[in-house]
């Protein structure tokens, strides 16, 4: 054998496997395709469609992660944010704050003192393109970006979440714009606990990328994907289109400048 044809077995660890990158693939996939029949179903198949779409966006961006930073990046971001989600949201279901009064449904499955294990993984499936898109273009003001990023999403979240049952509302005050059914108290408090979150994140993980790491085209689909599908279920399924051009104009808005840099940097 010569020296040019040996590949010392530690650099061949480091490598990406093509079933790796494959199996990253799928289950962004699948995230994106379990999205597409939730207007057509209700019932006991929905419940199950909203669990297991939430699994697995927040695996596909997990397994983004790790084939990006590694596993420690990957299992300290998700440690992270699922700690704090449960955290704020126990807060806030028993307090009314920040995000204001609501009660989570026993539809959401299995749950951890008085929210769903399904909630923290919400948090973790958006965190994390959130902070992609953040570092890339906010410089000192990535967790306020990051922030608006998390508030935006659930602009659509929590409407169509509410219709379906999933939790409900004391709505005492001023209400959303179209939303009637949602505190404006509301996305005030996403963005509050979404820059935290994002600080803490910030903070914490490393900026670095493998030299071998997949490009951030998961996130980038993954952040698309929560704005057009949002929007067409709100003003095709839904029968709300006022609700849809005012939040998807936000969150429109908020996106515009990542997807802008992606858009300059495509080469």
């Amino acid at each position: 054998m010569s020296i040019r044809d040996f590949t010392p077995r530690a650099n061949r660890r480091r490598g990406q496997s093509q079933r790796s990158k494959i199996l990253m693939t799928l289950v962004l996939g699948l995230a994106i395709l379990l999205q597409i029949p939730y207007p057509l179903l209700d019932g006991r198949p929905l419940e199950i469609l909203t669990l297991a779409t939430v699994y697995c966006g927040a695996a596909a961006m997990f397994l983004h992660a790790w084939l990006s930073f590694g596993s420690k990046f990957a299992l300290t971001y998700l440690a992270i944010t699922t700690v704090f989600a449960l955290v704020i949201e126990t807060i806030g279901v028993n307090t009314g704050w920040p995000f204001g009064v609501y009660e989570y449904s026993s539809t959401l499955g299995l749950f951890i003192v008085d929210v769903p294990l399904v909630v923290p993984f919400a948090w973790a499936m958006m965190a994390y393109p959130a902070l992609i898109a953040a570092r890339r273009v906010a410089g000192a003001w990535v967790f306020l970006y990051g922030g608006a990023i998390l508030m935006g999403w659930d602009l659509f979240l929590d409407p169509q979440m509410v219709t379906a049952g999933r939790w409900t509302w004391e709505v005492t005050g001023a209400a959303f714009p179209f939303a009637p059914e949602i505190p404006l108290s509301n996305p005030f408090g996403w963005l509050l606990s979404g820059l935290t979150l994002i600080a803490i994140l910030h903070f914490i993980l490393p900026t670095e990328r493998r030299k071998d790491a997949p490009s951030t085209l998961a996130a980038d689909i993954f952040l698309g994907w929560s704005l057009v599908g949002g929007f067409v279920s709100q003003f095709f399924f839904f029968d709300r289109p006022g609700l849809a051009l005012f939040a998807g104009a936000i969150y429109a808005a908020i996106l515009a400048p990542y997807f802008f840099t992606r858009w300059l940097n495509r080469a």
